[in-house]
């Protein structure tokens, strides 16, 4: 069964609410590919923020797509980690897997990810947010994972 739309987009991580602005990456915070905001993560732990299917897995384990009933999220752990090469990162699923709100998605180890002079800010892109009637921001703060990310209608 497909999964719903998904009118809240949870927090991927426990942590901090970074703004779209604030994103330590052009791509990211000039809105190129869609919009988006993060999470500066207080730990390694990247979970589902929707019910859906995993469209996308980078070999390097750094980014993950999700298909949530229309819309598409790309989740992007760090910035430049593609250099990483997958090393530090564990990932629990596989493309094609469904996936549960709050299923764990990737383990990544931050303090390689910050040794190898990255940011760990865990960006959230939702991909295909112009075909969508309203995509807004509604993270505030520290944020556990599930907390409202950003709200979406169709």
């Amino acid at each position: 069964m497909a999964a719903a739309f998904p009118n809240v987009i949870g927090s991927v991580a426990k942590g901090t609410f970074v703004p779209m602005e604030e994103l330590p990456d052009p791509t990211f915070s000039q809105g190129v590919l869609g919009f988006c905001c993060g999470v500066t993560p207080d730990n390694g732990k990247v979970y589902a923020p929707v019910d859906g299917v995993i469209s996308q897995l980078s070999d390097t384990l750094h980014a993950v797509g999700i298909d949530a009933g229309g819309a598409e999220l790309l989740i992007h752990v760090g910035v430049d980690t593609v250099e990483m090469k997958g090393h530090g990162f564990t990932s629990h699923v596989k493309e094609g897997q469904a996936v549960k709100n709050g299923d764990l998605l990737l383990t990544v180890d931050l303090s390689k990810v910050k040794a190898a002079g990255h940011p760990t800010t865990i960006i959230v892109a939702v991909t295909n947010s112009d075909d969508m009637a309203s995509v807004k921001a509604a993270g505030a703060g520290a944020l556990q994972p599930g907390d409202a990310l950003i709200r979406l209608s169709e």
